[in-house]
């Protein structure tokens, strides 16, 4: 993996239409470029894609992350950890995805589609539009898709809702023909945070997401799943942490308006309290004897808005309270601890009082300069290792081998972080070894390593959960719940209601009884 250090925050005339009509029959913006160079367009979806604070924000520490059990505590993780209902937060990748990101990436695709001088350019631009819908479709369901975009170029101000089903289907034929058509002899991308333009390293890249897709069809269409997911294995999928996809932020303090940053590390660092470890998460690292638990999991005795200056307690806290985080359905001041009086390794004493005895992620994992891993090898093989078992065949190398190398892998990508450790290999075969493939339940373990593997990318995390159910978590129902049950997906927003109402009412009955709701199923979602 290269490391990208970004250059200062791209200032481009990018006021873009978003999926619903704004601008009633104005169907030419007077404030657009009408020459935008692609190439521009695609390093600023990028950069936006984990740089964007209001997305990242409410998606990431408010809503996927607390659901899935990984973090909680905090006003702002209320959200999704007590299934708090709150439409604005719903929709905002919505509001702002199809109003910037989505319109930049279609038109990308589009100015570079005629130009033989941009054939790479446009096939990294198309495997970036499949990735950029996939997020939006996984979260919402039926999307605007084929229309979407387009009120400018093509003057559709209605866009019609896709079937998920139908976004899918493209997105393998996308990704196929792109990789088909690109060329290591032909232009040199430019604009790319993600691989410098390497050509061999967006195959892969292509590939690997051609896999995470198909996995995700092993429900609603196991045939197509496994078909798919042959075909993305024979095409070249990662093969090592060098090819992960990671976009290396700035080691600035990000904002709502300034992209440089990781965004996530954004909104955990300007929490007035640090999110605390769910306890559910801690016991999946405790009852594996997991060696990565004392490098992420940390306490410390905080300063507000100020993380990066607190002081760590955790070697003297741990010898006497081992590892305690917040229960699922309490804020970090529900079940209060009495102070604890620790002795530092200088020889001081330090009183831990109630929120300094429940774990933090570690400093290292949101250093504004942290890499936002898009995609990796541990994901790859602990996929790899789900299709074997799932499909009996030639996978390239046995489920225990794939899962094996999956567990090594996410060990090993900590160190992609400044400042994160380096785990002993002999520290990781020791893990492997205790915690094999168990008949019967190599689906549930494998997917338990995923969970862990997909730490700070929380949309993903939230999606591999749906699919597989796993890890079972219990619902963390409190009296501040709007639900009874986890929620499920993100809500259309009453603005994509009201403005595109009649494509909008087809897409909301097609979810069912449910409709619109948290709690409903996109397609793909089975029990």
């Amino acid at each position: 993996m290269r490391k990208l250090f970004i250059f200062p925050l791209l200032t481009t005339a990018l006021l873009v239409a978003s999926s619903c009509d704004k601008f009633g029959d104005v169907n030419t913006d007077p404030t657009r470029s009408s020459d935008l160079d692609p190439a521009i367009q695609l390093s600023q979806v990028q950069l936006r894609y984990s740089g964007d604070l209001e997305i990242n924000e409410k998606l990431h520490l408010c809503l996927t992350m607390p659901i899935v059990q990984q973090v909680g505590g905090i006003w702002a993780n209320r959200w999704g950890q007590m299934y708090i209902y709150n439409r604005l937060y719903l929709s905002s990748l919505w509001e702002n995805a199809y109003r910037q990101d989505i319109t930049d990436i279609v038109s990308a695709v589009d100015r570079s589609a005629d130009n033989p001088d941009l054939s790479n350019l446009h096939n990294v631009c198309r495997i970036m539009k499949v990735y950029e819908f996939a997020r939006m479709t996984d979260l919402y369901g039926d999307v605007p898709y084929s229309e979407a975009g387009k009120a400018y170029s093509g003057g559709i101000t209605h866009p019609k809702f896709d079937k998920q089903e139908d976004i899918y289907n493209d997105f393998f034929v996308e990704l196929a023909d792109a990789v088909a058509q690109l060329d290591p002899a032909k232009d040199r991308v430019q604009g790319d945070l993600f691989y410098n333009g390497d050509i061999n390293a967006w195959k892969k890249f292509a590939n690997s997401l051609r896999l995470r897709y198909a996995m995700r069809l092993v429900k609603v269409n196991p045939e197509k799943a496994r078909t798919e997911a042959q075909a993305a294995l024979a095409a070249g999928l990662f093969s090592s942490n060098e090819d992960i996809c990671s976009l290396q932020h700035e080691d600035v303090q990000n904002s709502y308006t300034d992209v440089r940053g990781n965004a996530l590390s954004a909104a955990f660092v300007q929490a007035e309290v640090q999110p605390r470890v769910n306890n559910t998460f801690i016991e999946q690292f405790r009852s594996t004897n997991d060696p990565r638990m004392a490098h992420l999991f940390r306490y410390y005795i905080d300063i507000i808005n100020r993380p990066f200056d607190r002081q760590d307690i955790t070697d003297p806290l741990r010898a006497q309270i081992g590892y305690n985080g917040v229960r699922p359905t309490d804020y970090v001041w529900d079940e209060w601890l009495n102070p604890i009086t620790i002795t530092l390794a200088n020889g001081t004493t330090v009183q831990a009082v109630n929120n300094d005895q429940k774990v933090q992620l570690a400093n290292f994992m949101i250093r504004n300069n942290a890499p936002f891993l898009h995609m990796t090898y541990a994901e790859v093989s602990l996929l790899l290792a789900e299709a074997a078992v799932r499909w009996p065949g030639n996978w390239g190398a046995s489920a225990a081998e794939h899962y094996g190398n999956g567990i090594r892998a996410a060990c090993q990508q900590l160190a992609l972080y400044p400042g994160g450790p380096s785990i002993a290999d002999s520290q990781i075969n020791s893990f492997i070894s205790g915690n094999s493939l168990l008949p019967g339940r190599e689906i549930e373990l494998i997917n338990k390593q995923l969970w862990i593997a997909l730490l700070m990318n929380g949309t993903e995390a939230f999606a591999n959960w749906r699919r597989t159910g796993f890890p079972q978590l219990t619902a963390s129902l409190t009296g501040e719940s709007n639900t009874t049950s986890i929620p499920r997906r993100l809500e259309y927003p009453i603005n994509e209601l009201e403005q595109n109402r009649a494509n909008a009412t087809v897409a909301i009955e097609a979810l069912g009884a449910l409709g619109n709701s948290w709690t409903n199923r996109v397609w793909w979602d089975r029990p």
